[in-house]
């Protein structure tokens, strides 16, 4: 590896499976320039860099960000549903949520 390459890890997760691709590239390489020369839009055609977000170790970023050596650019996909929406409705189904550890019933 020369001074001006770097290797960078694209990840992308689906339910079952996840999918982390080390590649080798030049310094000055954006997140979008890494996405597609790992291979990853071909393998997984539904991503769409349009819809989908990105980020760097958890971070969200731009495609046009910069990368640095050992960074890992993650795929992110859509949430299924609104986690505000799905807490209104256990509490309206009366389901106790599973962080807090208190009983849903009002006291009386």
């Amino acid at each position: 590896m020369t001074d001006s390459e770097m290797i960078v890890e694209v990840a992308y997760a689906l339910p079952k499976e996840q999918l982390i691709i080390p590649i080798k590239v030049t310094e000055g390489i954006t997140v979008e320039q890494a996405i597609k020369s790992s291979g990853m839009m071909a393998k997984y055609p539904e991503i769409d860099l349009a819809v989908n977000k990105v980020g760097i170790f958890g971070k969200l970023t731009k495609l046009d960000a910069q990368l640095r050596h050992l960074d890992r650019v993650e795929i992110y996909r859509s949430l299924i549903a609104d986690p505000k929406e799905v807490r209104k409705q256990r509490v309206a189904d009366g389901k106790v949520m599973k962080k807090g550890g208190g009983d849903a019933t009002p006291e009386a």
